[in-house]
């Protein structure tokens, strides 16, 4: 599976998510040329702030692989990621990032802070940004777009 294809299936995450009242952000792991994990924003269906759609996609590779350091896997996923999920990225020993937006409020691959790969730290990966960023952005402006002009309840 190459990164279009990986990020294609985070898109479908963040549309499920979506679907399901969360903010559309979606990610997959790809291992072995295969996803092994999937995630979606979770945070209201699960009461859970770390319910990230990378942090799910993770603790899932974890789960498939059998061990927390994930070397060999890439995470793709449909917005630059947040400090928090940065950090456990680099717990992970994830050896590749795909995104497509950035995030301009709350990004930690340098749109906003430079969690990874950062010389201080023990881990860098590779980045690969803008990924179906039009899409992704689209899918995101969209989603707000439609939160604030819905009647307040």
């Amino acid at each position: 599976m190459n990164d279009l294809e990986g990020m294609r299936a985070a898109l479908d995450e963040a549309r499920a998510s979506e679907a399901a009242g969360e903010v559309p952000i979606g990610a997959v792991i790809l291992f072995d040329n295969r996803i092994v994990a999937r995630g979606q924003n979770r945070v209201l269906r699960d009461n859970d702030p770390t319910a990230h759609a990378e942090m799910v996609a993770l603790r899932g590779a974890a789960l498939a692989i059998g061990i927390y350091r994930l070397a060999g896997c890439t995470l793709v996923s449909t917005l630059e990621p947040c400090a928090m999920c940065a950090g456990a990225m680099i717990h992970a020993r994830i050896d590749r990032l795909v995104f497509a937006a950035d995030d301009a409020k709350a990004g930690a691959a340098g749109s906003v802070l430079g969690v990874l790969n950062h010389a201080a730290l023990n881990h860098e990966m590779v980045l690969e940004r803008g990924l179906l960023a039009e899409e992704s952005a689209a899918l995101l402006r969209e989603f707000f777009q439609r939160r604030r002009s819905s009647p307040k309840a």
